[in-house]
């Protein structure tokens, strides 16, 4: 069955994973570029909010699919701890990014 591989969730976890990671990854780069513009702090900061964001979708999406391949109550309690854990992450994300919204409206 040359299909077969294509439904492997544990390399697509992976996959989907490490995608949510380089999106992280490039908006902490872009930010750091946006630093070395004058006033470009709150900019800054709204980049690496938007970036963990994106990036932790794209990481929830992967630890969703991992639920495919929980067999044991241990997996499944790991799993509520991690998707609970992301979830709050992206709360705070999202209210510090309105937060820095609101200050760069003020201006």
């Amino acid at each position: 069955m040359p299909s077969l591989p294509l439904l492997r969730f544990d390399i697509w976890v992976v996959v989907i994973e490490l995608i949510g990671s380089l999106i992280i990854v490039g908006y902490c780069v872009a930010a750091l570029i946006t630093l070395l513009r004058p006033r470009g702090m709150t900019s800054a900061r709204l980049l690496i909010a938007q970036g963990v964001l994106t990036g932790l979708s794209f990481k929830l999406a992967g630890t969703l699919l991992k639920t495919m391949l929980l067999v044991s109550w241990n997996q499944i309690l790991l799993f509520v701890a991690i998707f609970a854990l992301r979830t709050a992450l992206k709360r705070l994300f999202l209210w510090e990014q309105g937060r820095l919204r609101l200050d760069v409206s003020d201006r």
